[in-house]
């Protein structure tokens, strides 16, 4: 499989929350990501990568390609190569997931933009 340049435990402090890098192999990376109460990830796709992402805990707004959804724990979506797609905390509680990226390059310089509430465009 492909590039990637993940490690174990790496971590960043995001606006809206913080990821932390649980396991990383051949092809994969796993992911545990926090989002604060009214917290919104920027609306992005990846031209290298799929994500499933699993809640965990709180209530995950979701954006994939046309269509908008809620998520509660124990509930999961797919994310495809390609298609638009954001994640927002509308809850009062913080919102955890488990994120599971796969496909031939898995690195922070996959990530396109398109809204961002933050400036990071």
């Amino acid at each position: 499989m492909g590039e990637v340049t993940y490690r174990t435990g790496d971590s960043d402090e995001r606006p809206w929350g913080r990821w932390r890098v649980l396991d990383v192999d051949q092809g994969f990376v796993v992911k545990r990501i926090t989002v604060d109460p009214g917290g919104i990830l920027s609306l992005q796709f990846h031209r290298y990568r799929a994500e499933h992402w699993f809640i965990l805990r709180g209530r995950a707004r979701v954006t994939l390609g046309e269509r908008e959804f809620e998520l509660r724990a124990g509930e999961a979506v797919d994310v495809p190569v390609g298609t638009p797609h954001r994640v927002a905390n509308p809850g009062e509680e913080t919102l955890e997931f488990v994120e599971v990226q796969h496909g031939e390059r898995l690195d922070e310089a996959d990530i396109v933009r398109l809204d961002d509430r933050y400036g990071r465009l």
